[in-house]
C-alpha cells in the first residue's frame, strides 16, 4: 500500500450519495437565494420573470437535470470499491463543469454584462433543477442497499 492510498479519505457509497445531495442542495439553494434577492431588487417585469424562471427551471429539470442526476447516482452505486474516495461523488468532467459554471456565474454578476433583472432569471432557472435533482440523491441514499440490491428506481 502506498502513501496516496493511505491518506485518501474513503467513505461508503451511501455517504457519497448524501455528500452529492448536500452539494446539489447547497448549490441550488444558493442560486435560488441569490436569484430571489435579485428579483426583489427590481420590480421590472417581476411576475413575467418569475413565471418564466419557474417554467424554464422545471423544463430544465425534466429534460436535462433528471438525467444528469440519474447518471451520477448510478455511477456512485456502481463504483467498484465499497469505500471509494470521498471526492468521487463527482467525476473529473463534472468537477471541471462545476468550476466553469461557478466562474461564469461570478463573472456575470461582478461584471454587469447582464443586467441584474435578467441575471435573476438565470440564477433561479438554474437553481430549481439543481435543487430538485438533489432529492434523487437523498432518496437513493435513504433506500440504499448493499451491492446488487440498490434501489431500482434510480
Amino acid at each position: 500500500m502506498n502513501l496516496l492510498q493511505i491518506i485518501t479519505p474513503r467513505l461508503p457509497r451511501r455517504y457519497l450519495l448524501f455528500i452529492a445531495a448536500l452539494v446539489w442542495t447547497f448549490t441550488g439553494g444558493m442560486l435560488l437565494f441569490r436569484g430571489i434577492l435579485l428579483f426583489m431588487g427590481s420590480q421590472y417585469l417581476f411576475w413575467i420573470r418569475l413565471i418564466f424562471s419557474l417554467i424554464a427551471g422545471t423544463i430544465f429539470y425534466i429534460l436535462l437535470f433528471s438525467r444528469i442526476s440519474r447518471k451520477h447516482t448510478r455511477r456512485i452505486l456502481e463504483l467498484p470499491l465499497e469505500k471509494p474516495c470521498a471526492f468521487s461523488f463527482f467525476n473529473i468532467k463534472s468537477y471541471i463543469l462545476m468550476t466553469v459554471m461557478i466562474t461564469a456565474g461570478i463573472t456575470l454578476r461582478k461584471s454587469g454584462i447582464i443586467p441584474r433583472e435578467y441575471l435573476s432569471v438565470l440564477y433561479v432557472t438554474m437553481g430549481i433543477p439543481l435543487f430538485l435533482s438533489a432529492f434523487r440523491f437523498y432518496y437513493t441514499g435513504v433506500f440504499f442497499r448493499e451491492r446488487g440490491k440498490a434501489v431500482s428506481k434510480v
